[in-house]
């Protein structure tokens, strides 16, 4: 390959206590590359290339940028210097403007004699936001009133402002519905004709095909293997990210779609301030109900009702066995619902809780005695929940924020399993996890379901909805759209006419 190397890592070593998270990992980016990075979760993708960004430091090694050593004091020093970051996680900060988000650790630049000019601020923010295709986001207004998506878009605009090049992309395509993704393929684009380089870590192996020339394979903090544009398949690429052949889709391999006639819950002719109108759904004892749709069609706001986290303005939610209405979250986990969230850091962990402390958390009432919750029964249950998710970790002490995506994730399920949950609300239960954790959640979904435990699933993922549901709703401005019935013969085709 002729093109000059931009990129270099040499010999990067990393561990969090006894973890070790990379090993000698050595990779070269070149000028126009586009770079996949795979791997399953915990593999050290996102180390590595938080370590590029600045976010924190290697143990061992060293890096160089266009032939020069490159040590980066932190990720403000990593952006002056031709490297921005757009994290997997939410990393816009709440309370202050879409402006300020975008020059976060940069509002010096717009002050004068300590006082800072918010006009001169919002119109740069206004360009920049013209210039990635968001002209319609408004810099002055809070990020608090912005969307999912466009919090992450804002973020994108934060990681282009200084003009990178090197720019790297962890797993933020799962927070993009079409318009976000469009936008972020055409300034991956823009950075290929330009010269410069992309970093791209995503589970979504077709996405990583069409969009990479080049895809490096990490495992267990090891690299593996480079793949170049010749050389890639999705076989290959799972074969290389597990170190096993892998067969079949994951999904379950029936297609009878039985569950009981029981209606174990009820949601009634309900109405939120917000893309949900007049709804009303029954789910099934032993059912696995899916829900699907476009971005802000209402699905994820049914799930909020569900579990009562928000209150609609009219209808209610109610456990037809027991007649109890939920009301809240509280009322909820009483009557065993459990509840995973789309944003996991925010909504679904304390991140600074350790293990432990979030797996008991919904099952303190459970675990007391006499007035008394003891420290062998908390750490019994959360160590049985470690081992039966295989949660990757040194033990259950160890801090949430320390552990990958997809172990997070296994956290959040383990919490609702140690509660004994008969019903789960899934919102978008397997975004940003790898193909070997999404086959765990979907055997698991599968045996809760043989033993008689219902659950709604809300996915953005259509295969996901194909081979999981017993029943698919599919869900357009606030209303139910259709409805499908398992089948073998049933595709994306079919759904997607009804989205749309």
């Amino acid at each position: 390959m002729s093109k000059e190397c931009l990129l270099e890592t040499k010999g990067i070593y990393k561990s969090f206590g006894p973890t070790r998270a990379l090993v000698d990992v050595s990779i070269q980016v070149r000028r126009g590359e586009v770079r996949g990075l795979i791997g399953e979760n915990g593999s050290g993708k996102s180390t590595l290339s938080s370590i590029i960004a600045g976010a924190q430091a290697a143990d061992e090694g060293e890096m160089f940028l266009r032939g020069e050593p490159y040590l980066p004091k932190g990720n403000v020093d990593a952006q002056k210097q031709g490297i921005s970051m757009v994290v997997q996680e939410m990393g816009t900060i709440p309370g202050i403007s879409v402006a300020s988000n975008i020059f976060l650790g940069n509002l010096n630049r717009f002050a004068k004699n300590g006082i800072l000019n918010i006009s001169k601020m919002n119109k740069a923010a206004k360009e920049i936001l013209t210039e990635i295709g968001v002209p319609e986001i408004d810099p002055s207004m809070l990020i608090n009133n912005l969307n999912f998506e466009d919090r992450k878009i804002v973020e994108l605009a934060r990681a282009m402002y200084t003009n990178p090049d090197v720019l790297i992309i962890d797993e933020t395509t799962t927070a993009l519905a079409q318009k976000g993704r469009t936008l972020l393929y055409r300034i991956i684009e823009k950075m290929h004709k330009e010269n410069k380089a992309v970093l791209f870590i995503s589970h979504d192996l077709d996405e990583l095909m069409n969009v990479c020339n080049n895809i490096t394979v990490l495992r267990d903090g090891n690299l593996i293997d480079t793949l170049t544009k010749e050389e890639m398949s999705i076989e290959k690429m799972r074969r290389l990210m597990v170190g096993r052949e892998l067969k079949g889709n994951y999904y379950r391999s029936d297609y009878d779609g039985s569950h009981s006639e029981e209606v174990i819950l009820d949601i009634k002719q309900i109405t939120t301030g917000v893309n949900v109108e007049n709804f009303s759904l029954q789910l099934h004892k032993g059912e696995i109900l899916g829900i699907g749709g476009l971005s802000d069609c209402g699905m994820h706001e049914v799930g909020r009702v569900a579990f009562g986290i928000d209150k609609p303005l009219t209808g209610e939610v109610r456990l037809v066995e027991k007649d109890v209405v939920v009301e809240n979250p509280q009322i909820a986990i009483k009557n065993k619902m459990g509840y995973v969230s789309k944003d996991r850091d925010k909504e679904a962990l304390i991140l600074n809780g350790s293990i432990k402390d979030n797996i008991t958390l919904p099952s303190l009432p459970m675990l007391e005695k006499s007035f008394i919750i003891t420290k062998a029964s908390e750490k019994n249950l959360a160590n049985e929940n470690v081992e039966q998710m295989e949660i990757k970790c040194y033990s259950s002490n160890q801090k949430c924020d320390e552990l990958s995506g997809g172990n997070k994730q296994k956290v959040v399920f383990a919490k609702w399993l140690g509660n004994q949950s008969e019903i789960l609300i899934l919102d978008c239960p397997t975004r940003g996890i790898d193909v070997g954790v999404k086959a765990k959640m979907y055997q698991l979904m599968y045996q809760l379901k043989k033993e008689g435990k219902s659950i709604i699933m809300i996915s953005e993922e259509l295969p996901e909805l194909i081979g999981m549901s017993d029943r698919i709703i599919i869900m357009k401005d606030g209303k139910i759209k259709k409805e499908f019935l398992r089948s073998e013969s049933l595709s994306e085709q079919e759904i997607i006419e009804y989205m749309i």
